[in-house]
């Protein structure tokens, strides 16, 4: 997989867009409506740019960026919602690993 983490989902205040990677389309749509709304509203309330990626071991990792001159992108705010979604949605967390883990990475190996 190289040094690069999988993208699974994201949301931009900037151009108000939000993108699911294809190779998660096959998830159940509850869970994909799931990740919009979460990635979303996180957006609306802090800012800048949100995404939620699989490091190379298929943990889910937040990354968040904002523009440099984006004034109003609340950083306090950022880390304190990441915190909470992680507690919030570990099982939905958890779940994603383990879909990447069985449905993604294992085709790849095949």
């Amino acid at each position: 997989m190289g040094n690069e983490n999988v993208v699974i989902c994201g949301a931009n205040s900037y151009e108000g867009k939000y993108y699911l990677n294809q190779d998660f389309s096959a998830m159940p749509q509850s869970v994909k409506d799931e990740l919009q709304i979460m990635c979303v509203l996180y957006v609306q309330d802090v800012g800048g740019i949100l995404t939620l990626e699989l490091d190379e071991e298929g943990h889910t990792q937040f990354r968040t960026r904002a523009a440099e001159n984006d004034f109003s992108y609340d950083e306090i705010g950022s880390v304190l919602k990441i915190r909470q979604l992680q507690r919030e949605k570990e099982e939905l967390l958890q779940s994603l690993e383990l879909f990447y883990r069985l449905m993604i990475r294992g085709k790849k190996t095949c």
